[in-house]
């Protein structure tokens, strides 16, 4: 992932994300002792750090596309086996990430405690999964899931190839069959809740400005102050930005275990916008989600 907390170029070479809602899904992954310092050492970044694979570096005027989008890109592709699968069955998602001479990438950089981190999100972003593949030896990745309806879902992949600087996020679709049900984009305020949790979002997402915004999380009216480090640091945000699914993946730049977890965003383009949070609390992952506008300001 990026090498800095703070992404002041979402629209940089998107390893990432954008939008929010309250969604509900479970990560995977184990904590580490002491979360890391808040940054991506795979990825490098633009301005004020960017974090974002899908090409690297790249600067919020819009050089560069959000990552995500493209299923190659500097001559890796995501080669999904598993493209169709049935919804609301136990699923094991398969995929390669072919290198420059077209044969499987073996060997990876480990970022943030992964070598590979794994986003399946549905076209209408009402879910979303964080998941963590295992490696085998002939370079097929495997990540067992549930996709939990119909539809058609797009998969981030992303990643820093072993001789790398720079991480990568690739996208393919993913077909769901079963009963489809298209649902428009979930509607949230600042306040949502999730597992007995309430997480606030304060901040704002501005086009073309870089800006802050803290995601508070209590529990029973408290403020929890002990939260605890997740794939090396105490909060992950993914956001996804409605109708095309750039993706961008930031870390917190608060080091801090709670309540506030702290970002520092650029939105690339007005619209709607997905955000998820995972936070870890008491040994469980939870996934909160919000729905956020970035409108351009009047003037």
């Amino acid at each position: 992932m990026n090498t800095a907390l703070r992404i002041t170029a979402f629209t940089a070479g998107l390893a990432a994300s954008f939008g929010l809602a309250l969604g509900v899904g479970h990560a995977t992954g184990s904590p580490s002792p002491k979360p890391a310092m808040a940054g991506h050492p795979g990825h490098t970044g633009h301005a004020a750090e960017t974090e974002g694979a899908g090409g690297g570096a790249g600067h919020a005027s819009g050089e560069h596309p959000p990552g995500g989008l493209q299923v190659s890109e500097d001559g890796y592709t995501l080669s999904v086996d598993t493209p169709f699968v049935t919804a609301g069955s136990p699923t094991d998602l398969r995929f390669r990430i072919l290198g420059t001479d077209g044969t499987p990438v073996t060997a990876y950089q480990r970022q943030h405690e992964k070598e590979l981190h794994l986003i399946v999100a549905p076209r209408d972003l009402s879910t979303f999964q964080h998941l963590h593949p295992t490696l085998a030896a002939d370079g097929t990745w495997s990540a067992p899931t549930d996709i939990p309806a119909a539809g058609e879902y797009r998969v981030f992949a992303d990643f820093t190839p072993a001789g790398r600087n720079e991480g990568l996020t690739l996208g393919a679709d993913l077909h769901a069959a079963g009963d489809l049900r298209p649902a428009p984009l979930p509607e949230t305020g600042r306040t949502v809740t999730v597992d007995g949790y309430t997480v606030t979002l304060d901040g704002d997402l501005t086009p073309g400005h870089s800006g802050p915004l803290t995601l508070n999380v209590s529990k029973d009216g408290t403020p929890v102050t002990d939260l605890q480090p997740y794939l090396g640091a105490y909060g992950h945000l993914v956001a996804l930005r409605a109708g095309d699914l750039g993706y961008l993946h930031v870390h917190p730049d608060t080091t801090a275990p709670g309540p506030g977890i702290g970002f520092t965003t650029t939105a690339p383009s007005a619209g709607s916008y997905r955000l998820f949070l995972d936070f870890r609390h008491q040994d469980t992952v939870h996934t909160a989600a919000f729905t956020l506008t970035a409108a351009t300001p009047q003037h």
